[in-house]
């Protein structure tokens, strides 16, 4: 059953037992900071925070994770979009404490060494960023907009990045990176038939 996704199908996580207050019988999380433990990239992090932080300030403020983006802090903008168990979502609204146990991707797990995913690379080839602020979010929705099936034309494209914010305007050259992106896809898996 797939989730229930808003316009821009960014889903924010389910609720691990942790957060729902499901911890051993003696431990429970309130106000005072509690101690996490998050995926992010491949690599697991102890953390302590306050139930109340934000996966976006835990990621930035406590593991120096700075790809993703604070801009609106109101889940408006996109800038500090990631993955959660492959899943788009703010980080600015959704909490830290919901995504223990889970899988977390920022910009920085893109790339393979030293070699740029291909979005990356398109949005290099096709000049799709201007001040590069809001590059991190849009590359992350770029990237699962083509795996969710949602790159079939320009309309689409646009409907389902119209969470991104690019302040510079540079929409047409970011739909472009997609599109070459997609069509290289398309290509591979004609190729592989």
């Amino acid at each position: 059953m797939k989730p229930p996704s808003n316009r821009t199908g960014t889903v924010a996580p389910s609720i691990p037992e942790q957060a729902r207050g499901i911890r051993p019988r003696d431990a429970e999380i309130g106000p005072e900071p509690v101690d996490i433990t998050l995926t992010v990239n491949g690599t697991t992090h102890g953390v302590r925070v306050e139930p109340r932080v934000s996966l976006l300030d835990a990621l930035r403020e406590r593991l120096d994770v700075t790809g993703p983006k604070k801009g609106c802090n109101q889940g408006a903008c996109g800038a500090c979009t990631v993955w959660v168990d492959g899943r788009r979502v703010v980080a600015c609204l959704t909490l830290a404490v919901a995504c223990e146990g889970r899988e977390i991707t920022t910009v920085e797990g893109l790339a393979e060494e030293d070699r740029l995913h291909p979005m990356q690379r398109a949005f290099v080839d096709n000049d799709a960023f201007q001040c590069g602020y809001c590059t991190p979010g849009q590359l992350m929705s770029a990237v699962a907009l083509i795996e969710e099936g949602h790159a079939s034309d320009d309309a689409e494209i646009a409907e389902w990045m119209s969470g991104n914010i690019c302040r510079c305007a540079a929409y047409p050259n970011i739909r472009s990176a997609i599109r070459q992106v997609r069509d290289a896809d398309e290509a591979t898996r004609e190729g592989g038939r």
